[in-house]
């Protein structure tokens, strides 16, 4: 089966409008955010699904125990429903699709990447009434019940396994082969939870060449993002001349210089100097 295919530039242009406006909520709601992703990234995906996918979460909320104690119990009642009866979990394989990173079709497969899985964790614990929060260890995306004093983590992409500090440990120097700093155990805003997935999409479509389109929407929402790297735009202009779009590609080379050349003008000069090149392309 061919990976997921964007919709025309009008429904893009919609769903990205929205994406927009969630974000710059009062309260971003991290499932609307993640689907508006899926539809920017599915041509198939429309209101009726994104509403399907919200009611399979509250389906998936209602099957779980009426408010089963503390964090240990809410991580073993969440284990067992979800890693357990409805068998959500990850393989190293789901690492090459992009449907990994798209809710609606994690819902669907029960398979994703470890972020992904967290989000319908985090998602089906919140309306069951849960203390629930992402936890953004490096390299892999993990999900906290409770106060610091009580934390209990779980792994979603192992099925829900609850982690010892021995594991977390090792989850973290295994990604950085450095200790791990209780800084990374605090909850993960929902902004830059999306913010993650992204990335992980970019990095799935910089493998591969022939999707710069998913490289192109990735880099599009990331830019909607009330708090984004500057280095977006040059990616975003580089990703324009690469698809053939020469003349906005250049135009956005130069604005992106123009900010650069504040704090680095040598690094400035170079990417005018891309621009004249794409520019020249067109002749």
């Amino acid at each position: 089966m061919r990976p997921p295919h964007p919709p025309g530039p009008e429904r893009s242009a919609e769903w990205r409008r929205r994406f927009g406006d969630e974000a710059r909520a009062e309260r971003p709601d991290l499932s609307t955010l993640c689907l508006l992703v899926g539809a920017q990234a599915d041509e198939a995906l429309d209101e009726t699904g994104m509403d399907e996918a919200q009611i399979e979460l509250d389906r998936l909320a209602g099957e779980l125990p009426f408010r089963p104690g503390g964090p240990r119990s809410w991580a073993t009642a969440l284990a067992e429903h979800l890693g357990g009866r409805c068998r959500f979990r990850g393989t190293p394989g789901d690492y090459q699709r992009l449907e990994s990173s798209l809710l609606h079709e994690v819902l669907r497969r029960r398979r994703g990447l470890p972020i992904l899985l967290s989000v319908v964790w985090m998602e089906v614990a919140r309306r069951a009434g849960a203390p629930v929060y992402g936890v953004a260890l490096p390299g892999h995306f993990v999900v906290g019940f409770g106060p610091p004093e009580e934390q209990v983590l779980v792994d979603p992409f192992d099925g829900g396994r609850v982690l010892t500090g021995t594991d977390t440990e090792l989850l973290v120097a295994g990604a950085t082969g450095a200790p791990l700093d209780p800084s990374m155990l605090s909850p993960a805003d929902p902004l830059d939870v999306v913010l993650r997935i992204l990335n992980n999409i970019r990095a799935w479509a910089a493998a591969r060449p022939e999707r710069s389109d998913v490289a192109l929407w990735a880099v599009d929402l990331s830019l909607l993002l009330p708090s984004h790297a500057a280095r977006l735009r040059y990616e975003r202009a580089q990703l324009l001349v690469q698809r053939g779009d020469f003349l906005t590609g250049a135009t956005e080379l130069e604005a992106y210089a123009e900010i650069v050349a504040a704090v680095d003008a040598p690094a400035a000069d170079q990417v005018r100097r891309q621009a004249q090149a794409a520019r020249a392309m067109l002749n």
